[in-house]
């Protein structure tokens, strides 16, 4: 067998074998020829981890219910690549838009109890491997086109087009790590040690990993990252915020498997009151019983999916030695191999673990905070030149300090590398750590019209941040400025460091409590728990509040003599047979509760109506189903729905009311309003609803194409306008057209300039309607075509 054979028996991979990542660019004086570098070592490593796998039988497999088969991963990263750069205008011609439609999303990761994603199996037809490997070698060839004659205008910035190659590649080696994660949790017999594998030292050196607390004085920290530094960053990494940080007590060491080794044979996970209600949901779905890489003899669920639901990563012939002293004996698995425990490396967990190990140790123990964490770190500070060396990962010797970076393929004992001035190990690397705070952006965050939705859907408090960074973490991964979530029952190589309060302080944590979602329990203690509380920077939330879905359903169904939807509905149909549109596909963009959907049935054969809300879609498939619904609310969320004042939906303090409702889809109340409107929305007259399909999205994916019409409307609820702008182009077919309808009196010249250079405007109509009986608006209709 040659060498190329052995090291990639399956022929997956299109560049060089490697295991080993270089340095991200400096984007103040990046060249063509090392972003190419760059490019090529992360597609590389990339496609190097997947030569863990055995077989291509293998790629169809589901490692975790809640995620995809690995194909998916396989050729995800290669899609984002080419809808990121038509997007961004870089290039103007797809390779394989079935391929780049098929591997654009992933399952959605809510909930811990999720049916199987369809994809998973049964009837959903894959593509062969090799048309994957097919696919991934022609992406890398118009990547390697795109830079050599790309013209880097120094810095590059978040506004050049050219951003999106970087994020391409940072969104490439995320995927590294996930998927990393998922093969992980393969069955070990459908996994292999690929070449130069490096793992780390299972024993302690020293010897001494007593984890003792270390004081830190109060402090203040700046988090976040500074808007113009060199290097490419996530919109939630940015702008920078002060944060005040009181006394606390953090482990010197993570915590390690010896530590909660302990946790589970005191019994653990069948302590109730350790846990917080979602984790023991969790620990009861699951039956879990230890870590997820922990391996005994029991058997124990593997919590995999489709043909792997009924697999265990447990069993005997995996053990060489049995328990002593009436205590089970576990070992330890790797990616790719099972090992003897070991017991000085850092457990890895997920939050709802870690978590509840922190309330076994005492009820003054929880995790580190993410302003904590900032705190205990050593960096040097960043300074007016933005000098890129002030991060780890552009230091040439991180491998010496950190187990970043792949210095090893494994996690490695907590005392491995040396402390840092603070007297913390593994601040940086080794697993991330969980922390407290809830997946937040900074005060100032935007979004990037290239990936709108890349942090916003979670900043919804159900998605803790963890920091640091692991052994696999690479390129932004392995940044100071690296700041990452999950949701609380996932995995990932992560671990966790204990901290504690001193004197009854304030905790410097950020929690995020929507109104419309159960309050969750806070699993530390806390003088005053409303400090904590913030509102979530995703503005878009507030339409998940039933109060909004009702002003909403009373505003598009109420049928008012020329109202809004009257009027707008006149309009289109008289546009629509005047222009002679084809009768076949419209779809209706932010389409809220469905009113217009439902009016361009009357004109097409099929259309679809999608909205970033999951209330809005809610409530748009029950008046598909029911054909009617009872609702309440009070004039002033009418005023707010049709004026887009915003500021109309808080108090005069300044914090959102955090009162729940009770949550009954037709008797939902709307927080005690004394002008409340109580009345059953009906579906107009004359309208086939069967001809309607509702979608929930926070973006314009691929399949959404080739319609006939399109209709644009309330964009005033987008928190990045030009994100839901740029595919408009695609979506039509050559001959259709778009509608967009402005409450805020926007036109060709306003949109122009967001919609790219594909499209254009072609006619503009000013649309009077009745806000009530002594009010009129305005609504600003553009009319857009492909500029051919």
């Amino acid at each position: 067998m040659s060498k190329r054979a052995t090291v990639d028996p399956l022929g997956i991979l299109t560049g060089p074998y490697t295991l080993s990542s270089l340095v991200p660019p400096d984007l103040s004086k990046c060249t063509n020829q090392g972003v190419l570098e760059y490019f090529e070592n992360t597609y590389s490593l990339n496609e190097s981890i997947f030569t863990a796998i055995k077989s291509a039988e293998v790629f169809y497999k589901c490692p975790d219910r809640l995620r995809l088969p690995l194909i998916f991963y396989y050729g995800h990263t290669a899609s984002v690549y080419i809808n990121k750069l038509i997007l961004a205008g870089i290039i103007t011609e797809r390779v394989d838009f079935g391929m780049e439609t098929m591997f654009e999303t992933g399952v959605d990761e809510m909930n811990w109890d999720d049916t199987e994603n369809y994809r998973m199996g049964g009837s959903y037809q894959w593509p062969k491997l090799p048309q994957v490997t097919e696919f991934r070698r022609k992406v890398r060839e118009v990547i390697r086109k795109a830079i050599k004659s790309a013209k880097f205008d120094l810095p590059v910035t978040m506004d050049d087009p050219l951003w999106a190659l970087f994020m391409g590649f940072e969104h490439e080696r995320i995927h590294l790590e996930t998927s990393s994660v998922l093969i992980r949790q393969l069955p070990i017999e459908m996994v292999r040690v690929p070449a130069l594998w490096n793992r780390a030292p299972v024993e302690s050196e020293s010897g001494e990993t007593e984890n003792e607390m270390i004081r830190v004085n109060a402090t203040s920290v700046l988090l976040g990252k500074p808007v113009k530094f060199p290097s490419y960053g996530w919109d939630n990494e940015y702008p920078q915020m002060q944060m005040d940080v009181p006394d606390f007590q953090a482990s010197k060491f993570l915590i390690t498997n010896t530590e909660f080794y302990q946790f589970v044979f005191e019994g653990g996970y069948r302590e109730k009151h350790l846990w917080t209600s979602e984790g023991w949901q969790w620990r009861t779905y699951r039956k879990a019983a230890h870590p997820t890489f922990w391996v005994c003899t029991q058997g124990c669920p593997s919590g995999s999916g489709g043909q792997l639901s009924h697999t265990t990563n447990c069993g005997r012939e995996l053990h060489r030695t049995n328990g002593t002293n009436g205590k089970p004996v576990f070992r330890h698995r790797t990616l790719c191999e099972v090992i003897d425990m070991p017991w000085t490396w850092p457990v890895v967990v997920n939050c709802h673990e870690a978590r509840a190990f922190c309330r076994w140790k005492g009820e003054d123990y929880r995790l580190i905070t993410e302003a904590e964490h900032n705190a205990i770190r050593d960096l040097s500070p960043i300074n007016g030149k933005f000098d890129v060396r002030c991060d780890p990962v552009y230091d040439k010797e991180v491998k010496q300090r950190y187990n970043l970076n792949l210095a090893y393929c494994t996690s490695t004992p907590v005392d491995h590398y040396p402390p840092n001035e603070a007297g913390f190990h593994d601040v940086f690397g080794n697993v991330w750590q969980w922390t407290e705070d809830h997946f937040n952006g900074f005060p100032g965050m935007a979004t990037h019209e290239f990936y709108d939705d890349f942090s916003s859907p979670c900043f919804d408090g159900r998605h803790n941040v963890i920091l640091g960074g692991s052994w696999v973490s690479t390129g932004d991964e392995a940044s100071r400025f690296a700041r990452y979530s999950f949701r609380r029952h996932f995995f990932q190589h992560a671990g966790f460091r204990l901290a504690r309060t001193i004197d009854n302080n304030t905790v410097p944590a950020r929690l995020v409590q929507l109104p419309h979602y159960p309050k969750k329990d806070i699993p530390f203690k806390v003088a005053d728990p409303s400090t904590l509380m913030v509102e979530s920077t995703n503005t878009q939330f507030m339409y998940e509040e039933p109060r909004m879905v009702h002003a909403q359903l009373i505003a598009e169904y109420s049928n008012r003599p020329g109202g809004l939807y009257e009027q707008l509905s006149g309009y289109i149909q008289t546009f629509v047979k005047e222009r002679n549109i084809a009768p076949a596909r419209a779809f209706s963009l932010n389409t809220g509760c469905g009113r217009m959907t439902f009016e361009l049935c009357r004109h097409f054969k099929k259309v679809v109506g999608t909205d970033f809300s999951e209330a809005f879609f809610q409530a748009c498939t029950h008046m598909q189903r029911q054909g009617s619904k009872r609702v309440q609310s009070s004039a002033r969320d009418q005023r707010t729905l049709v004026s887009n004042r915003l500021e109309d939906t808080e108090h005069t303090d300044g914090h959102r009311d955090m009162e729940q409702t009770n949550g009954h889809e037709d008797t939902e109340q709307t927080n005690g309003h004394k002008d409340m409107v109580d009345q059953t929305m009906e579906l107009p007259m004359g309208i086939d609803p069967s001809r309607a399909i509702f979608k929930q999205f926070t973006w314009v994916p691929n399949e959404l194409s080739d319609f006939d019409f399109v209709l644009l409307q309330d964009l005033h609820r987008a928190f990045n306008k030009k994100a839901w702008l740029l595919r408009l182009w695609e979506v039509i077919k050559p001959s259709g057209v778009v509608i967009i309808a402005s409450n805020e009196g926007l036109g060709g010249t306003e949109l122009g300039p967001l919609m790219g250079t594909r499209i254009k405007c072609i006619q503009t109509h000013e649309l009077s309607f009745k806000v009530d009986e002594s009010k009129e608006a305005t609504l600003t209709l553009t009319v857009w075509a492909r500029d051919v």
